[in-house]
C-alpha cells in the first residue's frame, strides 16, 4: 500500500462536500495533476501492484476499462478502515487506447512500444478513459457509480526513424498505446476528437458533473462567507 497527501496551493475551484474526503486510487502522476488542477484537497493511495486484469475475448473497450477502473476502486476500498470508508469518496481510472476493435496496453520494452507506434501512425485510434467511484458510506443513493468517455486520436504519418526516437525516450514505456499526449508525444498527435483530459486519462468534464451532481463537490464559491 502506498499513501501520499497532495497538497494544493491554488485557489480551489471546488471544495469537498463537508465530511468528504478525497481518495485517488492511481498512481498516475498525469492523474494526480488534473485533480490537483481543481486545487482540491486529496489523498493518493494505492493497492500494492497486482496483475491488471486482462480484456476478455470480445469485450467492448469501454466495458474493459470500466471493469478495470472498478476493480481498482474496490482495491483501494477495501484498504480503508471503517471509519475512512464512511468518509472516504474513492476515485480510480483506467485508460485504454484501441486500433478498430484491438486493444492497446502498455508495451513490454522499448521495441514494443515502436511497433505500436508504427501502427498507429497514419491512422486514427480511439481512447477510452473510464471513472468508477466509491462513494462515503454515509452517502445517499448508489454506492457505488462509473463513466466512461472517449476521443479520437489521428496521428500523423511518421517516419520510423522519428518513432524510434520517441520510443528510446523512455516516455512510452508505462503508457497505454505507447505514448504521453501531454508529454514529448504531443507531436505526434496531428488532430483530437474529444476532450483532452481523456486522452491524458481521467475525463473532467463528466466527473465534474456527476460528482456536483451528486453533492460530493461543490463550487468554491459556495464555502466563502461574507
Amino acid at each position: 500500500m502506498d499513501r501520499q497527501t497532495i497538497p494544493t496551493a491554488a485557489p480551489p475551484l471546488f471544495t469537498p462536500a463537508p465530511g468528504v474526503r478525497v481518495v485517488l486510487a492511481s498512481a498516475s502522476p498525469r492523474r494526480r495533476e488534473l485533480l490537483a488542477g481543481w486545487g482540491l484537497p486529496f489523498t493518493v493511495l494505492t493497492a500494492p501492484a497486482d496483475e491488471e486484469p486482462r480484456p476478455q475475448a470480445g469485450e467492448p473497450a469501454h466495458a474493459y476499462a470500466a471493469r478495470a477502473a472498478r476493480n481498482k476502486a474496490a482495491s483501494v476500498h477495501a484498504l480503508l478502515d471503517a471509519d475512512a470508508a464512511q468518509a472516504s469518496l474513492v476515485i480510480a481510472a483506467d485508460t485504454v487506447v484501441c486500433l478498430g476493435s484491438r486493444i492497446l496496453g502498455k508495451p513490454r520494452d522499448a521495441a514494443e512500444a515502436l511497433h505500436m507506434l508504427e501502427q498507429l501512425s497514419g491512422h486514427t485510434h480511439t481512447v477510452v478513459s473510464a471513472v468508477a467511484l466509491r462513494m462515503p458510506g454515509t452517502w445517499a443513493g448508489p454506492a457505488e457509480e462509473c463513466l466512461t468517455d472517449t476521443a479520437s486520436v489521428t496521428f500523423a504519418a511518421w517516419p520510423r526513424e522519428v518513432l524510434a526516437a520517441y520510443a528510446r525516450t523512455g516516455e512510452p514505456d508505462d503508457k497505454a498505446g505507447a505514448y504521453a499526449i501531454q508529454g514529448r508525444g504531443a507531436f505526434l498527435a496531428e488532430r483530437l476528437e474529444g476532450a483532452w483530459s481523456t486522452v491524458v486519462g481521467l475525463p473532467l468534464a463528466p466527473l465534474a458533473a456527476l460528482l456536483l451532481r451528486r453533492g460530493l463537490l461543490l463550487p468554491a464559491a459556495r464555502a466563502v462567507r461574507y
